[in-house]
């Protein structure tokens, strides 16, 4: 499953905020790696999704170039003309 950097934001500020709450050292400590995590994670998933976008907007281009080759090539005269039978 792909986690949303969104999402990844939101637990790595639940985790910065038990850290800073935390009365225990070592919850503390388990607090401020998980918010680590979880910030690394939102980059990769960041990353993610702009390559996502990148891809979308390359294929459309790539539709509307092919949807405007196939409108010439339909409206280029054929190779050889046509020859009526009778």
């Amino acid at each position: 499953m792909e986690l949303s950097s969104a999402l990844c934001r939101t637990q790595e500020a639940r985790q910065r905020e038990r850290a800073e709450t935390a009365t225990l050292e070592n919850e503390r400590i388990v607090a401020e790696r998980a918010a680590e995590a979880w910030r690394i994670e939102g980059i990769s998933a960041m990353r993610n999704e702009a390559r996502r976008v990148r891809t979308r907007a390359i294929a459309e281009i790539a539709s509307l170039e092919k949807g405007r080759m196939n409108e010439q090539d339909a409206l280029a005269p054929a190779d050889e003309p046509h020859r009526e039978d009778g």
